[in-house]
């Protein structure tokens, strides 16, 4: 059994994959669509996909990625996220200049970046960015990356939980070829995924989700993005409370059918701990 991530050993995927799934080889991909394609065609058994980040934004590339992928999600985990600013063994904070790491984690660190006077410069993920700094043993050069990453290679500490917020989290979701079998526990809170393509008639967007205002369906989550070639239609992520077999989500995508060219559920999961907490009076 394994579980397949984008990045290299201290990536922040490859540290949310031990948390989730520690008795799991992880495996490292070196892109999305590598980690999509080495599940689909049954090299892994899970994959491990960041989604979003409450500072960074969405991560980008993954809205486009899933509609046409034949995943389905299965959980969601979110990992508190603590960086590093390392550097080679006797680097100082004086000498240093630019610093290298994945997009996401350069925009969560932007202000103490800012701040510094420290060159932003994109790598491909987060331990890569570790792992060229150790290889280039330049002084001046720092990367953004987790403990972890600084352990594997090498490198030392010139700052620790640099973001720019102490709630830097990110949000993960766990995808697998089959989805999860059987019906709801009533226990447990559920969050279901789906994207649609509306139609391109007037007042469609509004009409679509009227349907799951009438049936009292929360939404937790709604992104747009063009995905036709003509920009003519838009396409929307939509994330709602509730298990696809329950009565008021089943009706509800029943109804936005006839608004939408395309609709997929892309899964019913439980709730994750954090969303729980996060969701208490």
């Amino acid at each position: 059994m394994s579980i397949a991530y984008q990045g290299i050993a201290g990536a922040w995927s490859h540290l949310a994959c031990r948390a989730v799934h520690p008795e799991l080889e992880a495996v490292p991909c070196a892109s999305f669509e590598d980690v999509f394609e080495i599940v689909e065609a049954g090299g892994g058994d899970l994959a491990m996909i960041p989604i979003e980040n409450n500072l960074g934004g969405r991560v980008a590339d993954i809205h486009q990625l899933l509609p046409h992928q034949a995943l389905h999600i299965v959980a969601e985990y979110f990992q508190p996220i603590r960086h590093e600013l390392l550097a080679v063994p006797g680097a100082t904070f004086e000498g240093l200049k630019a610093v290298y790491s994945h997009p996401q984690a350069l925009a969560q660190c932007r202000r103490y970046l800012r701040e510094r006077g420290l060159e932003p410069r994109a790598a491909s993920d987060t331990a890569a960015a570790a792992e060229r700094v150790a290889q280039r043993g330049d002084p001046s050069i720092g990367a953004i990356a987790s403990a972890l990453a600084g352990e594997l290679y090498e490198l030392s500490s010139l700052g620790g939980n640099i973001q720019d917020a102490q709630h830097n989290t990110t949000r993960f979701i766990v995808l697998a070829r089959e989805k999860n079998c059987g019906p709801a526990d009533r226990d447990t809170d559920y969050i279901t995924a789906l994207w649609f393509q509306l139609r391109s008639v007037p007042a469609a967007l509004y009409k679509a989700l009227g349907a799951f205002a009438t049936n009292n369906v929360n939404l937790t989550k709604l992104e747009s993005y063009i995905g036709t070639e003509n920009f003519d239609r838009a396409r929307f992520y939509v994330e709602v409370e509730g298990h696809e077999s329950d009565a008021p989500v089943l009706s509800a995508l029943e109804e936005i059918e006839y608004y939408t060219d395309i609709v997929r559920v892309l899964g019913s999961f439980p709730q994750h701990e954090f969303r729980r907490q996060r969701n208490k009076p």
